[in-house]
């Protein structure tokens, strides 16, 4: 039978007994009955999966102490960074979802030109939260380690200026290279640039362009952003990356 896995927000290390987040606990409680004694694996984003047994198991919350330490190795030799023109509500989540499970290192959500989420800074703030707590959940699921970072939203241009160094791809149908032709660097960080519903503006273009991002043939069609990062990432993981 699978554990359970929980993120706890803590540093974790054998004998440790933490408290559990109330979301995890309510979860451990009244959905899965579990009670004290019973098994499950708890990890912070430091590599490693932590055995655990529940300790206490209440109305108001659950506690478990650490047994052991397991270091695990499911992180791509990619570092495949996605950013993404923010979109909206439930496409955004899925992106983010999907993406953690098919291995991309970080986000970076954008504003663009034709973007049609716009974000106040408390609204910011708020997503933002929410979209670490969607990629905390997909690792829960997947069973990756090491949780995906996610930057605060900015403008395009402020977002590229503090992009790393590396391999920088734009999805064109019209590219000359395809996937089968890119080779990137796996010691350093692969940016995939994926636009808004709207798509980029000719200026978001010019700006990706002189930010030395290049044409990424995927294939004779144009996808929705809901579908044009996945499927990019997957193409890229499958050529260099998990699959290589």
């Amino acid at each position: 039978m699978r554990l359970t896995r929980v993120h706890v927000d803590a540093p974790l290390a054998p004998g440790a007994r933490v408290a559990l987040p109330e979301a995890a606990a309510t979860h451990l409680a009244r959905v899965l009955r579990l009670q004290p004694g019973d098994a499950c694996v708890l990890f912070n984003g430091d590599g490693h999966d932590y055995d655990a047994v529940l300790t206490a198991v209440g109305k108001r919350g659950a506690e478990a102490e650490v047994a052991a330490a397991r270091a695990v190795e499911n992180e791509s030799p990619l570092r495949l960074v996605l950013l993404q023109g923010i979109a909206r509500g439930e496409k955004m989540d899925w992106i983010l979802q999907k993406a953690t499970e098919l291995g991309v290192a970080g986000f970076v959500p954008v504003h663009s030109e034709r973007s049609e989420v716009r974000l106040d800074a408390e609204r910011a703030s708020k997503r933002l939260a929410h979209w670490r707590g969607v990629v905390v959940a997909a690792c829960e699921q997947c069973g990756r380690a090491r949780v995906p970072d996610v930057a605060a939203p900015l403008p395009l241009a402020q977002a590229l200026a503090a992009l790393p160094d590396g391999a920088r791809f734009l999805l064109d149908p019209q590219a000359a290279a395809g996937v089968a032709g890119v080779a990137p660097d796996p010691r350093a960080p692969c940016v995939l640039a994926i636009g808004p519903e709207g798509g980029w503006s000719p200026r978001d273009r010019a700006l990706l362009h002189a930010a030395g991002f290049r044409g990424l043939r995927l294939g004779p069609r144009v996808l929705r952003t809901e579908t044009a990062g996945i499927a990019a990432i997957a193409a890229l993981q499958a050529r260099c990356g998990d699959l290589a």
